[in-house]
Order: structure tokens, then sequence, then C-alpha cells
């Protein structure tokens, strides 16, 4: 799979960084939306809307 030195070289390090964020993202956001339970969030009306994903 991958070799433990890579986590020494920068690329390894950046991608420490990158996942460290990406936690740091979810948990926050996570936090958020708790205190949110009540608050109506916009949706699309009716039956025949389309959903699309955006990668």
């Amino acid at each position: 799979m991958f070799n433990a030195t890579f986590f020494g070289t920068k690329l390894g390090q950046a991608s420490i960084a990158s996942i460290f964020a990406m936690t740091a993202m979810i948990a926050l956001t996570s936090q958020m939306n708790l205190g949110a339970a009540g608050v109506n969030i916009a949706s699309p009306a009716g039956e025949s809307a389309m959903l699309v994903e955006l990668a």
C-alpha cells in the first residue's frame, strides 16, 4: 500500500496536513449543525425535482 518513509517526504507531510484539515472541517461543521436542528433548510418542492451531485 505505502511505505512508512512516505510520511517523511514533503508530499507525505502535505497529505497528513490535508487529512487533518478535512477532519477538522467535518468536526466543526458537525458542531454547527447540532445547534440548527430546528431550522428549516430550503429544499426542492414537488415530486418532480431532480437532484444532481456536483463533483
